[in-house]
């Protein structure tokens, strides 16, 4: 359950500082919000600790442990978040610009109307997430386990999913821009009344293929697709 907001005027600024989980939970104590500039918390364990509403600007949190964290409504802006992990913790409504969260673990997070746009999440786990409404924009997913996550009736725009695990991911009447699914795992994934005329289909196999039935591709894709499966297109 998020904090009951406080005005900007309110909002505790700390700046360049290194904080330890004590520290952390003192200012969680104290204020509502608290806005964190380029502060080091790599390392740190932050399990089950409320901090939401806060904002991170620029921050270090490289292999920090927020398992089970509160972080609801909070704010990430170009923060350094590689293998952190955020396993069970709740995400909810929470805003991703910007960061760096290479193989970081959200497994079993809730993760309901949170976004990320323009960050990495190479390599990063959403297994088992209760992911309603969580929207992602021109992001690197490479190599990303997202299985069974929904975008139904999503606009997807600059995704890179090469090489992801998309096994039982709802992808029905979405609509792709500049979208690569090469060399991702598509089992039992749903497409029908999907626009993949903007999306990289390459390295299908003829058991992916039988998944886009009811999608609608380009005669360049389409012509791609039957190239891959070694038939000749004139």
């Amino acid at each position: 359950m998020a904090k009951a907001p406080s005005n900007t005027s309110e909002m505790k600024t700390v700046s360049n500082a290194r904080l330890s989980a004590s520290e952390l939970s003192e200012l969680a104590d104290n204020h509502s919000r608290v806005r964190l500039v380029e502060c080091g918390l790599a390392e740190v364990d932050l399990s089950r600790i409320d901090l939401s509403l806060w904002l991170f600007d620029r921050c270090d949190l490289a292999q920090a442990k927020l398992t089970g964290a509160v972080l609801d409504g909070t704010d990430w802006l170009s923060c350094q978040a590689a293998k952190s992990d955020f396993t069970g913790a709740d995400l909810s409504e929470a805003t991703f610009r910007s960061c760096d969260l290479s193989n970081t673990s959200m497994r079993g997070a809730k993760l309901a109307s949170t976004s990320f746009t323009g960050c990495k999440l190479t390599g990063a786990n959403l297994l088992e997430a209760r992911a309603l409404g969580v929207t992602f924009k021109d992001c690197l997913l490479v190599y990303a386990k997202l299985r069974g996550l929904s975008f139904r009736g999503h606009r997807l725009e600059g995704l890179d999913f090469t090489g992801a695990d998309l096994a039982a991911c709802d992808f029905r009447e979405a609509i792709m821009d500049r979208v690569s699914f090469r060399e991702a795992s598509l089992k039992t994934a749903q497409f029908k009344g999907a626009d993949l005329r903007g999306a990289d289909m390459g390295g299908l196999t003829l058991q992916d293929a039988a998944l886009l039935k009811g999608a609608t591709i380009s005669r360049e894709q389409a012509g791609q697709i039957l190239k891959e499966f070694g038939l000749n297109v004139r």
